[in-house]
């Protein structure tokens, strides 16, 4: 299992993590409380946490080919939801494994 983290620093992460699990929750079975964040994506689970100065993910999936689709279902929506701060995409980095 591969598994790519990144982090986005906003005041807004608990938003966030709001408004993609209820977008993912069309699609895919979702969690969420006010902080915390996880989403059955295809490739493999999302997990999110915000606090008070951003928002963390986690992603897993089986091969490159999925953490590739995880991490752009997961910018894209982002570039979205986040347009009013000026996000452009997060710097995703592979856990050694």
């Amino acid at each position: 299992m591969l598994v790519t983290t990144a982090r986005m620093t906003t005041p807004h992460g608990a938003k966030y993590i709001a408004q993609l699990c209820k977008h993912f929750a069309h699609k895919v079975e979702v969690e969420w409380t006010e902080t915390t964040g996880r989403a059955a994506l295809p490739p493999g689970p999302a997990e999110m946490v915000a606090d008070a100065e951003g928002l963390s993910f986690r992603l897993q999936a089986e091969d490159a080919r999925g953490i590739i689709q995880a991490r752009f279902a997961i910018d894209s929506h982002l570039v979205i939801f986040a347009h009013r701060e000026t996000f452009y995409g997060l710097d995703w980095v592979m856990e050694a494994g």
